[in-house]
């Protein structure tokens, strides 16, 4: 056995005792893909194993992350450190061996995958990322960006929508430095992939403007090595097709049952004797092979570019200073003077959003994002023209309708580093979105998203464009701050929550219709306590008023239509519960006092969150049904949307609990 074949069959032992040890996995893949992704890294990928976070890098993503037990296992070959160990507690808990790949979590992921097609439009964005930034620093004899970004799908990952999206943007912007391996076996789950499928492959991705290759034997390792020689000089995105065999050597190879179903141990205790050695033990000579290859090869690049970097900091200091502080996101804002407002500024705040992002474009070179083709409508949009293959430095992206891959792609950019992604569509599209809004959430990725049109004032157009249940959706993310400002100084706040943000993604709520300004200017400032008191009570506190976005104003003009009554109540301005919920109890009881149980919460949606605050005598003023198409302020009437009803509603609450 020739030691590149003992490493592959090292590869494919080592990854299907991970499955049949934690009784869960998914050999398939694992046994049909390992040579292509061993001709991958052992010939091509450049990385160095002593700066994990190098941002010339070569990018892998396992978007069939499934397929976890084969990344790690190579990873381990390679030289990461994941230790033999590790790899006996795959799937365990506690273990950095997780089921599906975690970028945050195993040395060596590039990125979270396992909801499929995630990761080709994950791969777009970090191929995106990557000719901006390359078009931009350089120069004919100094490249400090210049790398690829390679994937590796199976046909689960074709049949989604969101690759349809992907796919079909990559080749409109030419992204040449994204490839993928298409681990082509026709099976799948729940059999063969012609009961779903039979669409011709080549002509469908060349008329998305991608180069389509193809490889008949995925064993043949030199025909997968020429095939990304040829995809590495294409001057299109290119998908390599790779005829495989799922499970290939096990005793159900190309059936659905491997896919997903780990070997019998006893089957697996046949390849090792075959293989040689203990349970998860690897030959000598195959660390050395990787050493020799990837480990050599990664090394001498990073040394090169180093080398590089120092010339390029010699001759053009001023661009390699901006470098630098693109990579360290270091470009510091002073929101509260960013623009200031007048107390008279009454637009709608998608409009302020819209005048800060622009302000935020001139300060940041390397904030980047766009609209799904509602440029115009959420006030969105990039700076320095579009990007596309006759302008590499335009920071607006023109994402076109798509907008589950618009997420998927900003998860991207985000990955790839140097860059501050937003993208922005109709806040009840967000439904779209979610399954990329998840996965930034969950690889702590500070995306920002603008929405607008956030309530049932968009009016007009009727229930399917009017967001009912999307603010407590997105809500209910683990680690995405949601904030929904209630005029421009809220709005500057919430930006700056939103570009400090390190590890949480930020969805930004806004409106369609203009609204009156109710806060100073310190306002900018209190939005990161996600709540805080807005108009005091004068003297004896009988009630609070709770409101978000819009609705804040309608509070402040009950709580002067109550004090006409005599009633004293507080105004208590949430435009982030998410955030309210990360202050101290402390803080929490100033704002909301539990002995005050006269609350009432207004907000024009499900708004199920605010139920925790009001206790068991306070009163929620929501929507539970869709919307109805009519012009917003007779809609506002009919829901009970007016200072009037706020008012009837507070001595309801007040009466009851006396």
């Amino acid at each position: 056995m020739t030691k590149e074949r003992l490493a592959i069959q090292t590869l494919r032992v080592l990854s299907v005792e991970q499955s049949t040890k934690a009784a869960s996995g998914h050999p398939g893949i694992a046994l049909g893909a390992a040579p292509m992704i061993h001709a991958l890294y052992s010939r091509f990928v450049r990385t160095s194993l002593k700066d994990l976070n190098w941002i010339n890098r070569d990018r892998f993503i396992l978007a069939a992350g499934h397929g976890s037990s084969l990344l790690y296992s190579l990873l381990h070959l390679l030289g990461y450190n994941l230790t033999q160990e590790d790899l006996a507690n795959f799937r365990q808990f506690g273990s950095i061996t997780a089921g599906h790949p975690e970028c945050d979590l195993t040395p060596g992921v590039d990125a979270t995958s396992g909801p499929l097609g995630q990761g080709i439009a994950e791969g777009a964005g970090m191929a995106l990322a990557e000719a901006f930034l390359a078009e931009k620093f350089n120069r004919d004899e100094l490249k400090l960006i210049d790398h690829y970004t390679y994937v590796l799908c199976g046909d689960g990952d074709l049949q989604e929508g969101v690759t349809q999206e992907a796919i079909s943007l990559a080749g409109h912007l030419g992204l040449n430095k994204l490839i993928v391996l298409y681990d082509s076996n026709d099976i799948q789950l729940d059999g063969e992939v012609k009961n779903a499928n039979s669409e011709n492959i080549r002509e469908k991705y060349e008329a998305m403007n991608w180069n389509y290759l193809h490889v008949r034997d995925g064993e043949d390792v030199d025909a997968v090595v020429k095939a990304i020689k040829k995809a590495q000089d294409s001057t299109k995105p290119t998908i390599i097709e790779i005829k495989t065999i799922i499970g290939r050597g096990s005793a159900s190879e190309n059936t659905s049952k491997v896919h997903g179903s780990p070997l019998p141990k006893e089957e697996v205790d046949k390849m090792r004797a075959d293989l040689g050695g203990q349970a998860f033990g690897v030959d000598s000579s195959v660390y050395e092979f990787y050493r020799e290859t990837f480990g050599k090869r990664g090394e001498e690049a990073y040394q090169k570019w180093s080398e590089a970097c120092k010339e390029y900091q010699e001759k053009y200091p001023e661009a390699y200073k901006e470098f630098e502080r693109l990579l360290n996101d270091d470009f510091l804002i002073d929101f509260e003077n960013i623009i200031k407002y007048s107390n008279d500024y009454n637009k709608a705040t998608r409009v302020s959003s819209g005048e800060i992002l622009n302000a935020i474009s001139k300060i940041h070179p390397g904030f980047i994002g766009g609209s799904a083709d509602l440029t115009a409508s959420t006030r969105a949009k990039g700076a320095d023209g579009d990007f596309g293959l006759a302008n590499r430095l335009g920071r607006n992206i023109n994402f076109g309708v798509r907008e589950h891959a618009m997420a998927a792609i900003t998860n991207g950019i985000a990955l790839h580093g140097g860059l501050k992604p937003f993208c922005s569509t109709f806040f009840v599209f967000s439904d779209y979105m979610k399954p990329a809004i998840r996965l930034a959430a969950l690889m702590k990725l500070p995306v920002i998203y603008v929405f607008t049109h956030d309530s049932i004032a968009v009016g007009e157009d009727g229930p399917t464009h009017q967001p009912i249940e999307q603010l407590t959706m997105l809500r209910s993310i683990p680690g995405l701050n949601v904030i929904r400002p209630a005029d421009a100084n809220e709005v500057k706040g919430a930006w700056e929550v939103a570009y400090y943000s390190k590890h949480n993604p930020t969805a930004i709520v806004l409106t369609r219709q203009n609204l009156p300004s109710v806060t100073e200017d310190n306002a900018t400032q209190k939005v990161k306590f996600g709540g805080y008191i807005l108009a005091h009570e004068k003297e004896n506190l009988d009630g609070i008023l709770i409101a978000s976005g819009s609705e804040v104003s309608l509070a402040l003009s009950a709580q002067t239509m109550l004090r006409e009554e005599g009633y004293d109540v507080r105004v208590v301005s949430m435009p982030s519960i998410c955030l309210f919920e990360k202050q101290s109890e402390e803080y929490q009881n100033h704002v909301l006092p539990f002995e005050v149980t006269n609350k009432i919460a207004i907000e024009m949606s499900e708004a199920a969150h605010f139920y925790k605050y009001l206790g068991p005598k306070g009163k929620l003023l929501n929507i539970n049904s869709f919307g109805l198409s009519g012009p917003y302020p007779a809609l506002l009437k009919h829901y009970g949307f007016t200072p009037e009803n706020i008012v009837e509603g507070f001595k309801v609450v007040f009466r009851k609990n006396k």
